[in-house]
């Protein structure tokens, strides 16, 4: 177990020792606990529970939208906190401790997410095809969690940052381009999936 006392060097322990699960404060002295989960998300697969003396609705939901797994108020009892993580570890797929894929084969395209380059999955075809950071932005945080369905404010949120959890014509707008470029039917996509009202799905 490793322990922070501040929201930047919690990133830094996280970045240089992938963890398991993490159990946050949201009063942190230095950053907000949602930035640090906004900053994890992005490439941090981990279980996170919040552990806050913050009670309201309102900071439950933006901790949740923005991606933390599940949220625990102060006072708290223990064996609950540590019921809890169990539940956490037990639902996660894997963890960052794991390597993720960085191929992802979409319709007839293969994605490399480490050079940032899309081609034909078809071997001898030689043809690429160009998305733009805000595409890339939003499709790699999609195809590391297959099957998965991400929030749109937590999309919202990694890609354009805090404070555009409602701008969701955004997000229509560019899943709308990335399908025209990415799913043999736009009109119907296979693997770029809505789920209303909710957010988004890569479906491998």
């Amino acid at each position: 177990m490793r322990c922070a006392g501040t929201g930047r060097e919690a990133l830094a322990v996280a970045a240089s020792h992938p963890p398991d699960a993490i159990i946050l404060d949201l009063g942190l002295p230095d950053i907000d606990g949602t930035e640090v989960i906004i900053e994890l998300r992005r490439w941090c697969r981990a279980p996170i529970i919040v552990l806050s003396g913050r009670t309201s609705p309102g900071d439950k939901i933006g901790a949740l939208d923005v991606g933390a797994d599940d949220y625990v108020t102060k006072p708290f009892a223990m064996a609950e906190l540590l019921a809890r993580l169990r539940a956490a570890l037990r639902r996660d797929d894997g963890g960052p401790a794991q390597s993720q894929p960085r191929q992802v084969t979409v319709g007839r395209w293969l994605v490399d997410l480490t050079a940032h380059q899309v081609r034909r999955a078809s071997e001898g075809e030689q043809e690429t095809l160009r998305l733009t950071p805000t595409e890339w932005g939003i499709l790699e945080l999609l195809l590391n969690r297959p099957g998965q369905l991400v929030g749109s404010a937590q999309i919202l949120t990694s890609v354009w940052g805090p404070g555009f959890q409602q701008r969701t014509n955004y997000l229509r707008f560019h899943m709308a381009r990335l399908r025209r470029k990415l799913e043999d039917n736009p009109a119907r996509p296979r693997h770029l999936l809505t789920e209303p009202g909710m957010g988004y799905r890569y479906q491998p």
